[in-house]
């Protein structure tokens, strides 16, 4: 009795706390709204990496001290392009831009998210959409939601049917890892209806969630990047692994969350 009691009350706490973290991703995604709307100018990398700090910076300020307060005791992932294990323990793997250049660019392709890690696995994740005002959530074992509506993934059984999506490489990355970008897209222009192409990645993956896109594949990535979406699609009925139909964790080198009738003939497709 008493172990069920305990579970009943994590259970709760961790309810409480998505509610909470939901409040302040918008929160934050409305001082990034505010900021939103001029193309940013800039002449050089320096003043484009200064731009997007300062996005960053904007959100952060909101986030970290709401954040900390939900959890004292929780680490804090500093830099949102970081990939790989966390040490145990609970972890905030928080990315306060989401698509930062998209915003820079008057685009309106951007989010804020954060994602509770425990023991290297996501409790529960809130990603919002300040032009929308769109708030999607996750909890472990208590599934997806769009502004408190269940998300489902899709029923599609057949790639060739299928809308599917990747993320480009990020600037700088490694010419093995461009290449394998590329001969992916070109294997899925083959056998999936229409391929599309963007960053960032989280969004694509709250489409995978709805069920408005069959699957969604990157090479490389860092955690900001996927633990939210990863969450979200799992908890919205699909599935993850790596492009190799193994079981994903951060520290593998490709991610793929599909619908699960599309999962297996996507990783063949990806294995080419």
């Amino acid at each position: 009795m008493s172990e069920t009691l305990q579970t009943t009350d994590v259970a709760a706490s961790d309810a409480d706390l998505l509610a909470q973290t939901a409040i302040a991703v918008r929160a934050a995604g409305s001082a990034l709204r505010e900021r939103f709307g001029e193309v940013a100018r800039y002449q050089s990398r320096e003043e484009l990496m200064s731009a997007l700090a300062a996005n960053d910076d904007t959100a952060l300020d909101i986030l970290r001290p709401r954040l900390t307060r939900l959890r004292p005791d929780a680490g804090w992932v500093e830099d949102e392009l970081d990939g790989g294990a966390l040490p145990s323990g609970e972890w905030w793997v928080v990315d306060p831009a989401e698509g930062n250049v998209n915003h820079l660019h008057a685009l309106p392709e951007w989010a804020v998210t954060a994602t509770l890690v425990r023991e290297n696995q996501p409790v529960l994740t809130a990603v919002h959409l300040p032009l929308t005002g769109e708030t999607y959530t996750a909890l472990t074992g208590a599934g997806a939601h769009l502004d408190g509506r269940p998300l489902h993934v899709s029923q599609t059984a057949d790639l060739g049917l299928s809308i599917v999506a990747t993320s480009q490489a990020r600037p700088d990355e490694d010419e093995k890892v461009v290449r394998r970008v590329g001969s992916s897209i070109t294997a899925m222009l083959f056998d999936a209806l229409v391929v599309r192409t963007a960053v960032p990645a989280t969004l694509h993956l709250l489409n995978v969630a709805a069920g408005r896109i069959d699957a969604f594949w990157q090479f490389a990535g860092a955690r900001a990047d996927l633990l939210p979406g990863a969450l979200l699609v799992t908890e919205a009925g699909g599935q993850i692994s790596d492009a190799e139909g193994r079981p994903w964790t951060p520290q593998s080198e490709s991610f793929l969350a599909a619908a699960p009738g599309v999962l297996a003939q996507a990783v063949v497709t990806l294995s080419r």
